[in-house]
């Protein structure tokens, strides 16, 4: 979009309206407003660069004249050079007696040198000899580190004569000394000092914690003084080589930059590297440590924390400030114990507790850093790269993948056996009620594996775990449904044959057992609670405060489950009942057979058959529920049976006098039972079928509506096969109670027994 479409379209948003017009002044004050306001803001910035600008470009040109002006000098003292060789007579002859002369100084002063030689190495041997029966102290250090640097000065000089000869490597093999020794042989002996005077400071490096510990601060000066000497002398090293690698022309005029030494020796590196490996060696101690017992990884580092405080207590006034030796010790040991951290993170055979424990670990660090006065922003690397994510998500993984692979294996079981109808594939608890094998080993298993995440000490992972239970928990529940929903529609085909019928019926009767031993909470008052009442105590024991209305819920969730799942497998049992038991009886309602038999009187037979086989079975809180649902199945069959092939309510016969009986016999089998008041209610749903099949043509509209204000869901294809089963039905008969339906407004409510009536 271009820019004139833009403010076509940002003017169609302000101008919308006719009355919007009366806008334009004000907006155009507005704009001209900002228009001002950005204006000034652009030649504020404008100004800003130009003298940024310009103040750069004034810096160039002052640098070019520097740089021109010092050009010119050059050029003025080589000119001065030259002429005052000119101006001096015979100044070559004056410079080669001045270069003779000097020369022959030199060579004067580096054979008195290369003849103490040997001396000096004997009292150096001596001094390190004293210094290795007081390794602590090492008195002789800084005497020795001077005297060995002149003679390592000695020997570069001379070797750096010697090769300035044509014939350098001839005569640096064959000149012999008066004590008989060549040259080299005296400078090989010079080498083994070095090397017996680095182990020493080596030691000293080794041990500068302890040194502290000690008080010796006397020891730590010294090797301070040494190392610092030495790195002063490698900067001068390291400039020298770069101004020979930049400058080689002008360096090789210049005599004076060439003397002193010519190696760089590195003993502040070496100072730097053995902090390293001091710690790396404590670091190696702490992991077999940490291997061999996880929780004592604190334990095992304490002193990584100590040696920390030694330096900022006791060494940081001993060291040179620009070593900064505290944040030196902090960098250096910070490095290692990452790098041990993430090696063992990686490490292929690291196991989960010791993931755990490293992870628990990486608060405590930072927490203890930070009262040594150094804060996390300042520690780098990470401890662990930022990984404490993954490893939660990790060691959580695990535990869940436990949870799930026990309850698919459990699962499956329960599955084999429940279809194959296994024998002893059912127990029995302490009351003798039927209850499934894998329920007790299932809340077992989820109590070990909570305590495993508990111990985790996180919210994370126990939160993560206990959504993974709560997931598993009501897909156990889905299962059982699945599958009883499946087998009764096996049963329920016209040609299914009773094979496993009972079997089937006890499982029934064990799975509605299992959930409410899940959630009966009756045996509280003794100290016995539910398996789920039980694992919810855990759980809330275990989560933080923002999470528990999360698991209130989701536990809440469960206990209803548990509660649907028990009584769909009663209402399963008693569907069963029907479909096979009553396949007959319920085809005879309502025909010509059925006014000659017992009618409900049969299948309350039945009933008390069922109850009086199953009740030593059934947990006790089920039996009031088992007979409401063989009360409401019954209910719903009767009220369905108006469908049956040749029902036909014929005014001269008794039909509500046998609807009557039929009542009469089902209250007298419900009155023993509490469920008895729910019952009766429900059953009074049978006053309005009776009123809808005897009262008089003209009122049965108004009957209609009074039955559907009370059964809201009541289904019209019900009702109009209630009205075709009268023997005087007419169309009109249908047509006024449907006109009737559409004119009334049907208020909803709590589900009715008709919303299964079909």
């Amino acid at each position: 979009m271009n820019d004139a479409e833009a403010v076509t379209v940002k003017l169609a948003e302000l101008l919308r309206h006719p009355e919007d017009l009366d806008k334009i002044p004000a907006l155009k004050s507005e704009f001209t407003r900002k228009k001002a306001a950005v204006d000034s803001q652009l030649r504020m910035g404008l100004k800003e660069q130009l003298e940024i600008t310009q103040n750069g470009m004034n810096s160039i040109t002052d640098g070019q004249r520097t740089v021109n002006l010092i050009k010119d000098e050059m050029m003025k003292i080589d000119k001065l050079c030259a002429e005052a060789q000119n101006m001096i007579r015979d100044f070559p002859h004056i410079n080669l007696v001045a270069q003779t002369h000097r020369n022959f100084s030199q060579v004067e002063t580096m054979k008195n040198d290369i003849e103490a030689f040997d001396q000096k190495l004997g009292m150096l041997e001596q001094l390190l000899r004293d210094d290795d029966q007081d390794m602590e102290n090492q008195p002789n250090l800084l005497a020795i580190h001077y005297e060995l640097t002149r003679l390592r000065d000695t020997r570069e000089a001379a070797m750096d004569q010697v090769k300035t000869l044509d014939d350098a490597q001839e005569l640096i093999n064959n000149l012999t000394l008066t004590s008989g020794a060549t040259l080299q042989e005296y400078f090989s002996r010079l080498d083994e000092i070095v090397d017996w005077f680095d182990d020493h400071i080596g030691t000293a490096c080794m041990n500068l914690i302890p040194l502290v510990q000690s008080g010796n601060n006397g020891m730590i000066v010294r090797l301070a003084l040494i190392i610092q000497e030495e790195e002063k002398s490698d900067k001068k090293v390291k400039a020298l080589q770069d101004a020979q690698k930049e400058y080689k022309e002008l360096a090789s005029k210049l005599k004076s930059i060439n003397a002193g030494p010519k190696e760089l020796r590195g003993y502040k590196d070496k100072f730097l590297k053995a902090i390293e490996i001091s710690a790396q060696q404590q670091i190696d101690a702490s992991n077999q440590t940490f291997l061999e017992d996880p929780d004592k990884l604190e334990k095992s580092v304490r002193w990584y924390f100590n040696d920390l405080n030694t330096v900022k207590l006791g060494m940081v006034s001993l060291m040179p400030k620009k070593w900064k030796i505290l944040q030196t010790y902090t960098s250096i040991y910070h490095q290692q114990m990452h790098d041990w951290l993430v090696a063992r993170l990686d490490d292929p055979e690291t196991i989960p507790t010791q993931m755990l424990a490293i992870l628990n670990w990486v608060d405590k660090y930072y927490a203890k850093m930070t009262k040594l006065g150094v804060p996390e922003d300042q520690l780098n690397p990470p401890l662990i790269d930022g990984r404490s994510a993954d490893i939660v998500r990790e060691y959580r993984q695990l535990i869940i993948r436990a949870v799930d692979e026990w309850m698919d294996r459990m699962s499956a079981t329960d599955r084999q056996a429940f279809s194959t109808r296994a024998e002893n594939a059912l127990d029995s608890d302490e009351n003798g009620a039927f209850r499934t094998k894998t329920l007790g080993d299932m809340w077992r298993m989820l109590r070990e594996q909570l305590t495993v995440a508990g111990g985790s000490e996180r919210h994370d992972v126990v939160e993560g775990v206990a959504d993974a239970m709560f997931r598993a928990l009501a897909a156990r529940q889905h299962m059982w449904r699945d599958l009883t929903n499946a087998e009764l529609q096996r049963y329920c085909q016209p040609s299914a044959e009773p094979e496993g019928l009972q079997q089937f019926q006890d499982w029934l009767i064990a799975i509605a057992n299992d959930q409410i031993a899940c959630i009966d909470d009756e045996g509280e008052a003794e100290g016995q609670t539910s398996y789920l009442t039980s694992f919810s105590r855990d759980v809330q024991a275990l989560i933080s405060d923002e999470y528990s209305g999360t698991a209130s819920a989701a536990l809440e969730s469960l206990r209803d489950g548990y509660v649907d799942l028990s009584t769909h497998c009663l209402s399963v049992f008693a569907s069963l009942i029907f479909a096979v038991d009553f396949r007959v009886l319920l085809g005879e309602f309502f025909t010509p057979t059925w006014y000659g038999k017992k009618g409900i009187g049969q299948a309350i037979s039945t009933f008390e058959d069922y109850l009086n086989d199953y009740a030593p079975v059934l947990h006790p809180s089920l039996r009031e529920i088992l007979v409401e649902e063989l009360s409401d199945e019954l209910l719903v069959r009767y009220l369905s049976a108006v469908r049956n092939k040749g029902v036909k309510f014929k005014r001269q016969d008794p039909y509500l006098e046998k609807v009557r009986d039929d009542v009469v016999t089902l209250f007298n089998f419900a009155e023993r039972f509490e469920a008895f008041t729910t019952i009766k209610e429900k059953w009074r749903v049978i006053d309005g079928f009776t009123k809808l099949i005897d009262e008089p043509k003209s009122v049965v509209p108004d009957v209609y509506e009074d039955f559907k204000r009370e059964y809201w869901d009541a289904g019209m294809g019900w009702v109009e096969a209630v009205l075709r089963a009268r023997d005087d039905f007419d169309r009109s008969l249908l047509n006024a109670v449907k006109a009737r339906a559409a004119e009334m407004e049907t208020q909803r409510g709590p589900e009715t027994i008709m919303s299964k009536v079909k």
